[in-house]
């Protein structure tokens, strides 16, 4: 028996609504407590966030942000998947990148989780000869190769044929992608491109082995250079599309051409825009397919890579907390293969350990989290569905605009691509440069006391193209010059931290300060006198009202002990004998880079 409330309201009966200005109307009470006096939508825009590419985050989403049906999975436009079981089966494949010729540790993946093989080929990675020596063991049959060989891209791809023939490898059972990408050649080395031996490798592909993939449409390059997730998006599809054009005029029917293409895509620590780029860059390759004569044959194979841009020298270990996000993010995504890169990436070449930590990444989200159980699980978010469809728009403009220009091919020769790319990146460096963008251990919480991690070289990848950044590049170079001065002087650059009055009215500010300086390398002193500190410089900590009362005098104090500098941590004041302010938002590059000047840091 169900007993109903006095006022005869069901449980199961739905809510009424709450009208949005209602909720608006909160949002301003909250703001003004703030200090902030907006109202109706500017209260709203006053939370949202601007990402990169002209699109905004906003804080709430409802049934009234629509974007275009998604489909089903397997069924174009393929939002939500290529494939109608999605990675439910069995997961994701899981797949490990080696550029070292290394037998026993590509045997060790395969044996514990990895399913399939993604090897760097060249002379000075994996030399041609050496790949029977790398895959000796392994079974060709049931572990998918996928190669990455640059300019040797064609007699890495005949030796793997020949391997599979010499193994006794049927045709038909052969898996993986002989990588091929001549565009993604010129943007790695800056060097003009022949596109007859890819085309040649997809005939024999779409001949002969019909589980094996010739081309790569790698978007990484882009990624690595600063670029945006729409300009990477962008850039795949006018390279995808180049090569529709060249495989065609190369005998292939559409069809046969877009069953020879893989796109590899990176995967961020910022989980809503990868899931989102992912289901944007199916939609738009579908509609390439479509306009091409040929859409039931856009569903976009997709091999995703944990970022390269976003990992670290410093602090490696927070690299695996990144890549796990990725790694969710790509699954959620739906990619159809994961790379998840070690977290000692940065520093060279993988050991055992960061490699297990790797692969486990993956299988710890299929078999433990059950990620792959539910086919496109962010589906049906009001606020995913919008960006998919934003970030689709703003991609689609991009490759209009390389398409306008001439082409992938084109736009990399007269370097249009690249100024793209670099004044994406100078827009990014400014908000790392003030810790907007906040990098977990180098720019915030940095360890001054962590011991380096130490690993061998790995070979120097392709240059001569467009660049590679990484997100910790300025920070790493104050590093450096504080670590030379610890080897030339047995101590780090040091800056004492001047606290007012009591624990609750600096500590915000004196942590501020000292996480602040430990990004440049330089040690904050918080106990004992200044003149005991063994610090040139000194940072006033405490509150506003503590600062319009002693400030002055303390910053005399400091100067009489011997102080050269005198910053004062809060927003820009007029109090005599302050040099210099620290807060929220400030260049913390250029006062770092100064700080260790006037140390004599070199």
């Amino acid at each position: 028996m169900t007993v109903l409330p006095d006022d005869g309201l069901s449980p199961a009966a739905e809510f009424p609504d709450a009208p949005h200005e209602q909720w608006q109307r909160l949002v301003e009470g909250v703001l003004r407590k703030a200090g902030k006096d907006v109202s109706g939508a500017a209260a709203e825009d006053a939370l949202s966030t601007a990402l990169e590419d002209g699109l905004r985050t906003r804080p709430l989403y409802t049934a009234h942000d629509t974007a275009p049906d998604a489909g089903l999975p397997g069924f174009a436009p393929f939002v939500r998947g290529g494939r109608p079981e999605g990675n439910t089966v069995g997961g994701w494949d899981v797949r490990q990148r080696h550029s070292a010729v290394d037998g026993p540790a590509v045997l060790a993946d395969l044996e514990n989780g990895v399913t399939s093989l993604w090897l760097a080929v060249g002379d000075d990675t994996i030399p041609v000869p050496s790949l029977e020596r790398v895959l000796d063991g392994v079974h060709l049959d049931l572990a998918p190769v996928v190669l990455e060989a640059g300019a040797a891209t064609e007699p890495a791809a005949r030796e793997l044929l020949r391997l599979y023939a010499a193994r006794g490898v049927a045709k038909e059972a052969a898996r993986g992608n002989l990588g091929a990408d001549p565009l993604g050649l010129a943007a790695r080395t800056g060097r003009p491109f022949d596109f007859a031996p890819a085309a040649e490798l997809a005939r024999r592909c779409a001949e002969e082995y019909p589980g094996l993939r010739a081309l790569t449409v790698d978007a990484l390059p882009y990624h690595e250079a600063g670029g945006s997730a729409a300009q990477e998006l962008g850039a795949s599809l006018a390279t995808g599309v180049a090569y529709l054009r060249e495989l065609t005029e190369a005998g292939l029917s559409v069809e046969q051409a877009c069953a020879q293409l893989e796109f590899r895509y990176a995967a961020t620590a910022d989980q809503f825009l990868t899931v989102a780029k992912l289901r944007a860059a199916r939609r738009l390759w579908a509609r390439v397919a479509e306009v091409c004569g040929a859409p039931g044959a856009g569903a976009q194979v997709q091999h995703v890579v944990t970022s390269p841009v976003m990992m670290t020298r410093r602090d490696p270990w927070v690299n695996m907390l990144r890549t796990t996000i990725a790694t969710l993010a790509a699954g959620v995504g739906g990619a159809d293969a994961v790379t998840v890169l070690p977290f000692d990436h940065a520093l060279g070449l993988p050991d055992a350990f960061a490699r297990r930590i790797a692969r486990n990444t993956s299988t710890i989200l299929i078999e433990e989290s059950h990620l792959a159980r539910v086919i496109d699980p962010a589906g049906g978010s009001w606020y995913v569905e919008r960006l998919t469809d934003e970030l689709a728009g703003a991609a689609w403009e991009f490759f209009r605009s390389i398409e306008r220009d001439g082409g992938q091919a084109a736009v990399l020769r007269s370097g249009r691509l690249r100024t793209d790319l670099a004044t994406t990146w100078a827009e990014r460096s400014k908000r790392l440069t003030k810790r907007r963008e906040p990098i977990t251990g180098v720019s915030e919480f940095p360890l001054l006391s962590e011991k380096p991690v130490e690993r061998r070289p790995a070979p120097e990848p392709p240059s001569g193209g467009l660049p590679r950044v990484r997100r910790d590049e300025a920070y790493e170079e104050l590093r450096a010059r504080s670590d030379a001065h610890l080897a030339a002087t047995g101590s780090r650059p040091r800056i004492f931290l001047a606290t007012l009055g009591s624990p609750a009215e600096y500590t915000a500010r004196s942590a501020f300060a000292a996480n602040l300086f430990q990004a440049g390398g330089i040690e904050p002193v918080t106990e004992g006198r200044f003149e005991d500190s063994g610090a040139t410089e000194a940072v006033l900590c405490s509150s506003d009202a503590l600062y319009a009362e002693q400030a002055e005098q303390a910053a005399e104090s400091l100067r009489a002990s011997g102080a050269r500098q005198v910053f004062l941590a809060g927003r820009p004041a007029e109090y005599a004998g302050i040099d210099s302010y620290v807060f929220a938002g400030c260049d913390a590059i250029a006062v770092l880079s100064a700080t260790l000047d006037r140390m004599g840091v070199s």
